[in-house]
């Protein structure tokens, strides 16, 4: 047998009617999963969001419709409850639709709601994760999310609200004492405030901060800074969403790992 020549896997079939939610990953077509690009390159309809990197859009079959359908903070945005009812409508006009988000739809992506409303539609569907931004935005930027010397556990947090403001069910205190490192999805806006609940609740002013953005495109951009002045270098600096936040110090790792060099990416 020829060891050059390679076999693609077994793949399951994209059917007619039935709507695959599938995450795209932070941004590097190269981190699409096998099940990603076969979506892409079998659906009828695409209906996807405002993380998902042009490029990614690009690998889709040619004649396959495309919809925009972002939500992006403090700009007009389409309504989850109108999402939805795009996809159950595409659905049961027997197509392939491809609902394709930025990351994951599990994190942060309200895949759970547009799976519960398909659900109810009696709409068959098929949940395809994809790399979330707080791993693979902070593998680009040489940033671990653990360290076995460092921290053997972290936590996701969302720095953003449904109604704009800073979540009230999050818990800051117990997250301050209880994660080594954080990792703060859409907290640009709010990180003033962020840091100084943290702060008030124990953690240290001079903690290392690394803001990504634009993870694992040729856009990145990495800022380090400290928890005290994060929210000062931030707007200082003109640092731009998508963006994450990374508290704690697997941050000081980055000065050995940083590998990726954004103008060289393709």
């Amino acid at each position: 047998m020829n060891a050059n020549v390679s076999q693609e896997p077994d793949l399951p079939e994209f059917g007619a009617g039935t709507v695959w939610l599938v995450g795209a990953g932070p941004g590097d077509p190269g981190l699409l999963t096998l099940l990603a690009l076969h979506a892409l390159r079998r659906a009828d309809v695409i209906v996807y969001d405002a993380l998902v990197d042009v490029r990614i859009l690009e690998l889709a079959r040619p004649d396959a419709a495309r919809e925009y359908a972002g939500k992006r903070g403090g700009r007009p945005s389409a309504h989850q409850e109108d999402i939805s009812l795009r996809l159950i409508a595409h659905a049961g006009l027997n197509r392939r639709v491809l609902r394709l988000k930025g990351g994951d739809p599990f994190v942060f992506g309200r895949g759970g709601e547009e799976a519960m409303a398909l659900r109810a539609a009696g709409i068959p569907f098929r949940i395809v994760p994809g790399i979330t931004a707080g791993i693979g935005g902070l593998a680009y930027a040489g940033i671990p999310a653990t360290h076995r010397d460092i921290n053997p556990s972290f936590a996701f947090v969302s720095g953003h609200a449904s109604g704009g403001d800073v979540p009230e069910g999050v818990d800051w205190a117990a997250l301050s004492r209880g994660a080594p490192v954080l990792v703060v999805y859409m907290a640009l806006g709010h990180l003033a405030k962020i840091a100084t609940t943290l702060i008030a609740a124990g953690r240290d002013g001079g903690e290392a901060v690394a803001i990504v953005s634009k993870a694992t495109t040729p856009q990145q951009r990495v800022l380090e800074t400290t928890l005290a002045r994060a929210a000062f270098d931030a707007d200082a600096s003109g640092v731009e969403a998508p963006a994450i936040v990374v508290i704690g110090p697997a941050v000081k790792l980055r000065a050995a790992i940083d590998w990726f060099q954004p103008n060289s990416a393709g």
